[in-house]
């Protein structure tokens, strides 16, 4: 079940959450009614980090090598078109 929880319940009843995200389940923080963060265990986030650093060195060392550059709006267009295939 998704828990939506207020920001003061960090503070409040962090050992609840604690609990929520050791079982890894995200906890979704609001202020005022409205999204602020997500708070997950270190595991969750390293689990959906993963490879990030190693693929961005990849399109370091891609770029390095070839000088064609495109802009944002040809990436995301591009992106878009994979998408909707």
């Amino acid at each position: 079940m998704i828990q939506i929880r207020p920001v003061s319940d960090l503070r409040n009843k962090f050992p609840d959450i604690e609990k929520i995200v050791n079982n890894g389940e995200p906890v979704y923080l609001t202020k005022n009614g409205y999204g602020a963060m997500v708070v997950l265990s270190l595991e969750t986030f390293s689990r959906l980090t993963e490879g990030v650093e190693t693929a961005l060195d990849e399109a370091d060392r891609v770029a390095k090598e070839d000088n064609k550059r495109l802009t944002h709006e040809e990436v995301f267009g591009n992106l878009r078109r994979k998408i909707n295939e």
